[in-house]
């Protein structure tokens, strides 16, 4: 089966280079000459641990191209994925102008019988809109009639996990208008590894399927934001946010993902979705209050506060040593990351920050400018009154604390991910502050 996917960002070339590891014909297309000839050479424009290798392989095995050309792999393939961008809008919505480019130009070259399936995260009712685009080119282009099919078929893809997500879901989800046979079989056969593997299988109407990635963000976006208000009550009562979260994890209804403290949630996904299904349920007319309060409490800015706390208040003229600057591990993502609102919100304070992140310092200078980037943890810490940890990538598990304690000008280890132990921390002549505990 050959295949296009139309938008060669994190969705799209994941999806791309996984179908083509099963042995399908893939060609991932994109308007970005710059990008194409990148990829073309092997470069990878984002960092996702096992792509590079998955890619190579795959290019050079002749079963992935790259290509600027929407047309030529439109007419050559039977299944066509839209997975370009869709923003947000100011007021939380989300900005279809890409996808309304890319189903125009799917419209224009439409030939005969596709299946258009929608990837990227979009409102309910997009696959329709997709569908009124395409189908408004045919009759322009005096084609009215031409069969094609919509579907949707959302992704589920965590950054620095998404090879194995993609290979090994937790489910794949299929929608598709409940008498269109056609293309239900058709997506059914593309997924035939998963399907083979017993990968549980949803096939149900499009509405559903769009509303389902929402649905799941939100309800995660939802978890941290309780467990991160849960860590202000253990704060003034003196309780233990790790052990509560523990216990509450233990209960299967709840289970113990995504109840860890810290800093909030950021990345291109939980923000985005959260405040775009919050958008679309208020223009339908019912909101969805228990996101819109996810969301106020992610954008507290609590943090900055609690750093400025270990100097009664005032960080001016502080040097500050920030590890972590990517959203979560494993990525180099730094869209909504909390790091880079807490070193603003540093700055804005009067201190002096010096970071390092192991892949996000090329992203973060574009958007940085008045900081100082380190070579490694222990320079970012020469001379700092504080080591504060916003992003818990491994290397950062197992510092050498009286190293630490030596090269900071005061003695202060501030982890807001709760990786150390205070007692360890305590036994290297360095004072903790955490998040939720005493």
């Amino acid at each position: 089966m050959n295949i296009a996917v139309i938008g060669t960002g994190y969705v799209g070339l994941v999806t791309g280079a996984c179908f083509s590891e099963f042995g399908v014909q893939v060609t991932c297309v994109d308007a970005d000459a710059e990008k194409i000839e990148g990829l073309v050479r092997g470069n990878i424009p984002i960092y996702e641990p096992g792509l590079e290798e998955l890619v190579t392989r795959n290019a050079q095995s002749g079963r992935l191209a790259f290509s600027t050309d929407t047309g030529e792999a439109v007419q050559s393939a039977l299944v066509i994925f839209i997975a370009v961008g869709t923003p947000a809008l100011e007021d939380g919505g989300t900005d279809l102008r890409f996808i309304e480019a890319v189903a125009r130009d799917i419209g224009r070259n439409l030939s005969e019988y596709k299946v258009v399936v929608t990837k990227s995260t979009v409102p309910a009712g997009t696959a329709e809109a997709v569908r009124g685009w395409i189908e408004e080119e045919l009759e322009a282009a005096g084609k009215g009639g031409q069969p094609f099919s919509v579907a949707s078929n959302p992704e589920f893809l965590r950054e620095g996990a998404a090879i194995g997500d993609f290979m090994r879901p937790d489910r794949v989800v299929i929608g598709v208008d409940p008498s269109d046979e056609q293309a239900r079989a058709i997506l059914k056969d593309l997924y035939r590894p998963l399907y083979l593997n017993e990968t549980p299988f949803v096939i149900t109407d499009i509405p559903t399927a769009e509303l389902s990635k929402y649905a799941a963000n939100a309800f995660l976006a939802t978890k941290i934001s309780f467990i991160n208000e849960l860590s202000i009550l253990c704060e003034t009562i003196g309780g233990d946010v790790q052990a509560v979260a523990r216990v509450m994890g233990l209960d299967r209804r709840i289970g113990s993902k995504f109840l860890h403290a810290g800093p909030g949630f950021g990345g291109s996904c939980f923000p985005k979705d959260t405040a775009s299904v919050a958008h679309f349920a208020r223009e339908s007319g019912t909101a969805f209050e228990i996101v819109e309060a996810a969301m106020r409490v992610n954008q507290r800015q609590r943090m900055v506060e609690k750093i400025a706390a270990a100097f009664s208040g005032d960080l001016e003229g502080r040097t500050i040593a920030v590890l972590g600057l990517a959203f979560k591990p494993e990525t180099d993502d730094i869209r909504d990351a909390p790091a880079i609102a807490i070193i603003r919100g540093l700055r804005a304070r009067g201190a002096e920050v010096r970071c390092f992140d192991p892949v996000a310092m090329p992203a973060a200078e574009a958007v940085l400018s008045d900081v100082t980037f380190a070579k490694d943890a222990y320079a970012a810490c020469e001379g700092a009154d504080a080591l504060v940890l916003v992003t818990e990538w491994n290397e950062f598990r197992a510092l050498d604390l009286v190293r630490v304690r030596g090269l900071l000008r005061e003695p202060i280890l501030i982890d807001l991910r709760n990786v150390y132990n205070a007692d360890v921390v305590a036994s290297a002549g360095l004072r903790y502050r955490s998040v939720g505990r005493q």
